[in-house]
């Protein structure tokens, strides 16, 4: 497997240099901070995130006043408790976008949050008390406890709220292929395994967290 140290060169040097490469990488939050996170604003950021799948993110934040609004402001055990008749108003509803089954994840995720919040406190402490090196698993449980939050939405999700995780876009996948680490993007359980265990090491190589290695990974190939 090719060392972090290489991948960080080369894509340094398409960047113009270190400086300029430092300048392209974020910071996600501390445990502490995630731990404060309001679950109404986990809620939120769910929602948006699972509205944006597929759609043009314009059109959702130009709605999202409506979305506030007609979800109770993502009170969490509100949005848990919606009915089957409110349900069937919300599609009807033009201040938001009238997707049914994504109308039906609020109230499933909402029950998602409400579990996390009984067993840990808040969703926020949830996710802070997650091992950091087992993202894999964080994202397997995404999407077997949330609804529509498998796959890349479920890890803009982590992103958004300051949670370390790493992105799989088209160009950290070729650079895990270019490195030695899989053959194509990681779908299988052992292949998600590999990508993880190439993270680990690549983090324990540099001292970077995932964010700032998923980042450099992807600036070091051609697009």
């Amino acid at each position: 497997m090719e060392p972090f140290s290489s991948i960080y060169e080369r894509a340094a040097k398409r960047k113009g240099g270190e400086k300029a490469l430092e300048s392209l990488l974020a910071k996600p939050n501390l445990q502490a901070e995630l731990k404060r996170l309001a679950d109404s604003d986990v809620l939120a950021e769910m929602t948006k995130c699972v509205f944006r799948s597929g759609f043009v993110w314009k059109i959702i934040e130009n709605k999202w006043p409506g979305f506030e609004a007609a979800f109770h402001g993502f009170d969490v055990a509100q949005c848990a408790m919606i009915s089957d008749e409110e349900i069937e108003t919300l599609q009807g509803n033009t201040d938001i976008v009238r997707h049914g089954k994504k109308i039906l994840s609020v109230r499933a995720n909402a029950q998602y949050v409400m579990a996390a919040r009984e067993e840990h406190g808040s969703y926020g402490a949830f996710l802070a008390d997650w091992p950091e090196d087992d993202f894999v698993e964080l994202w397997d449980h995404l999407k077997k406890g949330g609804n529509r939050l498998g796959g890349q939405t479920g890890r803009f999700f982590l992103r958004f709220v300051g949670r370390d995780t790493p992105m799989f876009s088209k160009d950290v996948v070729a650079a895990m292929v270019s490195a030695g680490v899989i053959e194509k993007e990681p779908t299988s359980k052992k292949a998600l395994q590999l990508a993880q265990d190439a993270f680990n090491e690549w983090r324990s190589e540099s001292g970077r967290t995932y964010t700032e290695l998923s980042r450099i990974l992807a600036l070091s190939v051609d697009s």
